[in-house]
């Protein structure tokens, strides 16, 4: 923390206020405006919290310029290449990865947690045969704090982990039945002799008393996958599950609020929006027509898997997900006519000014919507796949906020601009 502070002068009065500057490890300095109200009797407003620094955190820093992204300190592209999503999970859970027994132990105590309790069947009854499984995942989340309410009070850290790992262990048992219900398919129940990532892949394809096979590198994609969505610093998802948090209300509550604010388009939605708009262009022949019109400021079409509100700079993200789909290209039945289609824009979009000027780089969606494609996951299960992957790290954020000792409910105010009191007519 630096003794360096600014100075914002009213130039309506001439009166001056000084803020400390705070100084983080990497990143930007921070304005501490915290008793801004208090001094100046004003507001900041900051719309859509672009230059708001909302929470002090060590568990991911992005550069957005230099197109950087690390958990606990370690590169993305040294965790998605090297280790597993579990290493990764064990990594923001217990701040350190894991050793190769305390890994075998974590894999062990979410095997015997996937399992989820047999009443939660009335729950995926209750919802019609094409319910969304965001909708279904959403409320059989928060249910759970109704089959484990004698441990929502949380005064120890054996307490707070043993919930971490009974969130991350039944999320894809939770998210394979919820398809498998919209689908009217019979649910097959966790395979405690394969991996957590095979294990969601296998109760989501397979059928009882039917073999499935399912080749190493679709486990890896998918494993990846996870990985890459793991956390990503104080987005919108994580920023709802954190304002929850705040208010003491229990985690499940705070991680279904999270996938709600994860369905969104603009958010976790954004993937299945790309392979529904490349759907929707339909032939290599109409790729021209649509950049003009993602270029015509007139129009409101607008293309889907480029450009990021942090990243300036190449997703790098996007940048794992782009070797991994050249190499699922020749291992895997991915749909060579969209993948045409996809191939043009991203030439188009890497070459011409108008997204080159503006930085509009292809992301982690333009990439993972092909992949999950080809590996043959069902449209609506992309924002699903999100959540699997992002659970760790809402939990990581969760419990980080738990620990600040001087932990306040978030309360953002407001720039008013409604009438003023109005005088009753009589």
């Amino acid at each position: 923390m630096s003794k360096e502070s600014i100075t914002v002068i009213d130039n309506r009065t001439g009166e001056k206020f000084d803020f400390p500057i705070l100084q983080p490890t990497l990143g930007p300095d921070v304005v501490d405006i915290s008793s801004f109200y208090k001094d100046t009797g004003m507001f900041t407003f900051d719309r859509g919290f672009t230059s708001t620094a909302s929470c002090r955190s060590k568990i991911t820093y992005i550069d957005g310029a230099k197109g950087k992204l690390m958990y606990r300190g370690y590169d993305i592209s040294y965790l998605a290449t090297k280790k597993t999503f579990l290493d990764v999970a064990y990594l923001l859970l217990h701040k350190e990865l894991p050793s190769e027994e305390k890994l075998k132990a974590f894999q062990f105590e979410l095997k015997k947690r996937s399992y989820i309790n047999e009443s939660m069947k009335k729950l995926f009854d209750a919802f019609p045969d094409n319910a969304h499984p965001m909708a279904i995942l959403s409320s059989a989340i928060a249910s759970l704090s109704a089959f484990y309410s004698d441990s929502l009070d949380m005064d120890t850290p054996e307490e707070v982990m043993e919930m971490a790992h009974r969130i991350i262990a039944k999320i894809p048992t939770i998210a394979a039945f919820s398809y498998r219900y919209s689908q009217g398919h019979p649910v097959i129940y966790p395979d405690l002799t394969k991996g957590f990532t095979e294990n969601f892949l296998f109760m989501l394809r397979a059928y009882p008393h039917n073999y499935i096979e399912l080749k190493p590198i679709e486990i890896e994609a998918l494993d990846t996958i996870f990985t890459l969505h793991a956390d990503h610093e104080q987005n919108a998802s994580t920023t709802a599950v954190r304002v929850v948090a705040s208010t003491q209300a229990h985690p499940y509550a705070a991680i279904s609020t999270g996938v709600s604010a994860l369905w969104g388009r603009a958010h976790g939605g954004a993937n299945e929006s790309v392979i529904r708009q490349l759907e929707m262009i339909g032939s290599v022949e109409n790729v021209d027509k649509y950049i003009a019109k993602a270029k015509d400021k007139n129009d409101p079409f607008r293309l889907m898997g480029f450009g990021h509100r942090v990243y300036k700079n190449f997703d790098p993200r996007a940048t794992i997900l782009k070797k991994l789909r050249d190499r699922l290209v020749d291992e895997l039945d991915i749909d060579s006519h969209l993948l045409e289609i996809a191939n043009k824009i991203e030439k188009i979009a890497l070459s011409d000014e108008y997204f080159v000027k503006r930085k509009l780089y292809p992301n982690i969606d333009f990439y993972s919507g092909l992949i999950l494609n080809a590996l043959k996951i069902p449209k609506e299960m992309f924002a699903v796949i999100f959540v699997m992957g992002r659970a760790p790290g809402w939990i990581a954020q969760w419990i980080e906020l738990k620990e600040q000792p001087d932990m306040k409910i978030a309360r953002p105010r407001q720039l008013y601009l409604g009438p003023d009191e109005k005088t009753p007519k009589e």
